[in-house]
């Protein structure tokens, strides 16, 4: 997901040093009720509203995502056309390959290096670092998303967000396909 103005320079400076760190595996989604899979959940359409909340749970800054997704040749495309409740728009687009076995790999173009991520069950953890605008800078900040499926085909995604290990926020986001 493109966040690249997400962060407002005081939200920023808000974020001060706090210990913060998820403890879930993957495994242990491997017997739930729902079986996510991440190409045909987000072949075609699908639409996103999110939120971006700083480290003491204030909400910072709210998103729609509008996505179209594309498998082709083991890769899954994913173009996000977002639109920010300041009125500011965005693009992204994730070039995911499927490696099998639940484990995917993917490029975006501010993300450096790659992305991986496993599918087990229901839910799909996604870790990757991105080059962040704040304000004249740019931050290398780490995402750990957390997505699960949940009835009624609702992705939910919790990103938590961080910068040398601290973690500075947190972004809800809830995908409905259609």
């Amino acid at each position: 997901m493109r966040l690249s103005r997400l962060f407002a320079p005081a939200a920023v400076a808000a974020a001060v040093p706090a210990a913060g760190c998820v403890s879930t595996n993957v495994e242990d989604f491997a017997d739930a009720p729902r079986q996510l899979v991440l190409e045909e959940y987000f072949e075609g359409k699908t639409t996103a509203y999110g939120l971006f909340e700083d480290r003491f749970g204030k909400v910072r800054r709210q998103f729609k995502v509008d996505i179209t997704g594309t498998v082709e040749d083991g890769v899954l495309t994913l173009d996000e056309r977002f639109e920010y409740d300041d009125g500011e728009r965005d693009t992204r687009v994730w070039t995911i390959e499927i490696l099998g076995n639940g484990e995917y790999r993917g490029t975006a173009g501010d993300v450096p290096g790659y992305a991986t991520g496993k599918v087990v069950g229901n839910a799909f953890n996604w870790k990757y670092k991105v080059d962040l605008k704040v304000g004249d800078d740019t931050w290398k900040v780490g995402f750990d998303d957390w997505m699960y499926l949940l009835p009624d085909d609702v992705l939910m995604n919790r990103a938590y967000v961080t910068r040398y290990g601290i973690e500075i926020g947190q972004v809800t986001i809830a995908f409905q396909k259609g």
